[in-house]
């Protein structure tokens, strides 16, 4: 009877468990697991993926996210690395499915067009962009991305073009997607990181070790600007009203932000660590940035500017990209 008690205690615990709702997906880089938190960093759930996944995207209705499974743990790494997207069940929690990306290896960067179910994918062996069609989970298209270390993507305001940062090469390339042409844009030193303004008419570019964010004109595919910022942005978000960029410094261990009509900084937020990535929640009113190697992720108000939270990750578990689901997916 007793025996009986207790294993009937623990599966209602387990069950309560199960039926928390996750809030937070984090992607752990280093544990090649995706893992499912609560806002406070509770850890309800991990699911296995493809080796030293490095990025993800959630589809329109939240149902599923899409993980590059890199392989490596850093672009500087040797190594043929993975050659998979990984599909996760957000619902139930499951990797699905994992869609081949055959002699493309090391996929990096990757933007989901929700409208289309089109997803591009970077890939580092060779350099190249992978245009996907997401309902038969096949490569549609491949391009050259004419420079070296294809890393992050973004689509272009209006389908037609992507924007592929050469972190190798200093340049953007902008291809376009029916001809396959290409336009490398000199941009800065190492470029990483991008986002499309709201109303489609910037795309902004992190340059890493040149400190700036370079802005880009998609009409007519050319750099007309530039911010200067901290050391080291990596990755960068644009708030819904388009009024603030909101980026990481990985080597000033901070989270930064700019005003893109008046070029300027606006202020810095100090982290313990170095940040590997940014994100915005729905509403654009809290960043989520990830520090690797001390398993930590940071919770900022865009708002007030200053930490509202912390909170750990599995040791070892290295996590990256932070998306924080919309409320009605649940």
């Amino acid at each position: 009877m007793r025996r009986r008690t207790i294993f009937l205690l623990f599966s209602m615990v387990a069950l309560a468990r199960a039926a928390e709702p996750a809030r937070l997906l984090v992607l752990h880089k280093a544990a090649s697991t995706l893992g499912f938190y609560t806002p406070e960093g509770k850890l309800l759930a991990q699911v296995a993926v493809g080796r030293h996944p490095h990025e993800m995207a959630l589809s329109r209705d939240g149902r599923f996210v899409y993980i590059t499974d890199n392989g490596t743990m850093r672009i500087e790494d040797a190594g043929q690395g993975g050659n998979t997207v990984s599909v996760v069940d957000v619902k139930t929690r499951k990797r699905i499915a994992t869609i081949s990306l055959g002699k493309f290896h090391r996929p990096h960067g990757l933007d989901l067009d929700a409208q289309s179910g089109r997803l591009l994918v970077t890939t580092e062996n060779p350099d190249r962009l992978l245009l996907i069609d997401l309902a038969s989970r096949s490569v549609l298209r491949t391009y050259d991305t004419g420079g070296k270390t294809a890393h992050m993507v973004v689509w272009g305001p209006d389908r037609r073009y992507a924007y592929v940062s050469n972190a190798g090469s200093g340049t953007v390339a902008a291809i376009q997607l029916d001809s396959g042409e290409v336009k490398t844009i000199p941009v800065g030193q190492r470029p990483e990181g991008s986002a499309r303004s709201p109303d489609g008419r910037w795309i902004y570019v992190v340059n890493r070790e040149s400190h700036r964010i370079t802005i880009l004109d998609p009409a007519r595919n050319e750099a007309v600007g530039e911010i200067p910022t901290g050391r080291g942005p990596v990755r960068v978000a644009v708030t819904p009203d388009g009024r603030t960029l909101v980026y990481a410094l990985i080597h000033d261990g901070a989270v930064e932000f700019a005003d893109p009509a008046a070029r300027r900084v606006l202020a810095t937020v100090k982290l313990e660590g170095s940040p590997v990535s940014l994100s915005l929640s729905p509403d654009g009113e809290r960043a989520w940035a990830a520090v690797q190697d001390r398993d930590t992720v940071y919770c900022v108000s865009v708002k007030e500017r200053r930490i509202l939270r912390s909170f750990r990750t599995p040791q070892g578990s290295g996590p990256d990209p932070v998306i924080e689901l919309p409320e009605r997916v649940f």
